[in-house]
């Protein structure tokens, strides 16, 4: 099955609004083991959409439509394929009803406009208007339905621009829909790694790239990290779980303790998270030039608190002195930046908190303080457990925020590396 995507918005064209749509919704055809050729955005101009709808229709088996179909004049998205399919745009009661239901709702509960202003426009039963044989299905998030349209072999989808209003209809109404068209079932598997750049772990990996087939492995690159998607086409779950299976193993043998996880949607903090609280470790970090991106992370997983005591951001010579008791003649002879004060920074961490681990992160973020002996993106990270102390010395690339961003990922890949050393 190819499937070809129509994001339709002036607003997205000119860069107001960014087009997540489009990445969630790639991501979920993917998954569904259809191929994508072709992304199309265009703006509210009913020729244009005309063209790219029929285009569209003549390369690919599934066109799934986004946005533009509120109230409004420039909501063209329905009359525009109605023109294409040479079909009438006819009344939908049940939709005009929801509508003004939906309405009359927000109109009841609405504190800002006095009452006796507030009232239905009429533009809103634009919104009840479908393609004749479509199928509607109703938004459960906001006004404007979305529609199912079949037309010979051809199968058009129609969404609503709002993410908040888009995922759940796909979520609960078109990914059923779709699934009903797999002639096969794919099943995915993703392997999450760490410490390896994308070329490093490709290269790693080259032969089995090469010579795939089913399974299929596409590598990505997820900021500090490379994750490997795994898809196998099969006549049932069974079968697809035994091909993927054996690679995964040989992945496993490859890449060892650089894969962090196997599960599609456990984070790097939360495998962390779950590392320490396997161990019973209490864990504290310190923080410079990551100003609390880490302690940040960390905290954003659910159950931390079981594990994550305290931080500290000792940004400042002085606060590392104060907090950390950072010996000041190592500030003084070899700077904030290195490793002999980053190990001081975890062992005084671990001091001051009593916790079982520490990690601190001290560098250069740039984009100005850089020397040629200590550039910017210069960063050292230590961790301390069980009295043996780990160091880790990075050159990241890119902005402040990159730096300081791939900065994170790397102490907790430290954090993690070190307790498998420890203890497994």
């Amino acid at each position: 099955m190819i499937v070809e995507l129509i994001s339709i918005g002036t607003e997205l064209l000119l860069g107001n609004i960014v087009n997540t749509n489009a990445n969630y919704l790639s991501v979920k055809c993917a998954e569904l083991g259809f191929s994508m050729y072709h992304q199309v955005t265009i703006g509210d101009n009913e020729a244009r959409l005309y063209e790219a709808i029929e285009t569209a229709l003549n390369r690919s088996n599934i066109v799934i439509l986004t946005g533009g179909l509120g109230p409004t004049s420039d909501d063209i998205t329905k009359e525009t394929l109605a023109k294409v399919l040479q079909r009438r745009v006819i009344m939908d009661e049940h939709s005009r009803e929801r509508i003004q239901s939906y309405l009359d709702r927000i109109i009841t509960t609405n504190k800002i406009i006095p009452k006796g202003l507030a009232k239905i426009t009429e533009n809103n039963w634009k919104q009840a208007l479908k393609i004749e044989d479509s199928i509607v299905i109703d938004n459960e998030y906001g006004s404007a339905p979305g529609y199912i349209v079949e037309d010979k072999d051809k199968k058009i989808l129609l969404l609503p621009g709002p993410p908040l209003e888009m995922i759940p209809m796909f979520e609960n109404n078109i990914l059923p829909y779709l699934k009903n068209l797999q002639d096969k079932v794919f099943i995915t598997r993703m392997v999450k790694i760490c410490g390896i750049g994308e070329s490093t772990a490709e290269t790693m990996l080259i032969d089995l790239i090469e010579g795939q087939s089913n399974p299929t492995i596409a590598p990505y690159a997820k900021g500090g990290e490379v994750h490997f998607r795994i898809t196998a086409k099969a006549n049932n779950e069974e079968e697809g779980i035994n091909l993927i299976n054996p690679i995964i193993d040989e992945m496993k043998s490859r890449f060892s303790n650089n894969i962090y996880t196997t599960d599609e949607d456990e984070t790097l903090e939360e495998a962390v998270v779950r590392l320490l609280i396997k161990h019973n470790l209490t864990l504290v970090t310190a923080e410079s030039c990551t100003g609390g991106l880490l302690s940040g992370r960390i905290v954003n997983v659910a159950g931390a608190s079981d594990t994550f005591k305290e931080g500290f951001i000792t940004y400042s010579n002085q606060a590392k002195i104060k907090y950390l008791e950072v010996n000041p003649d190592i500030l003084k002879t070899h700077g904030a930046v290195s490793e002999e004060t980053a190990r001081e920074m975890a062992i005084g961490a671990v001091k001051a908190s009593g916790c079982d681990v520490s990690i601190a992160v001290t560098g250069i973020a740039g984009p100005g303080g850089g020397t040629e002996e200590k550039p910017v993106g210069l960063v050292y990270i230590s961790c301390h457990i069980s009295g043996k102390t780990f160091i880790s010395q990075r050159h990241f690339k890119g902005s402040r925020e990159k730096i300081r961003e791939h900065s994170v990922v790397a102490a907790l890949d430290l954090i993690r590396r070190s307790i498998l050393e420890i203890y497994d």
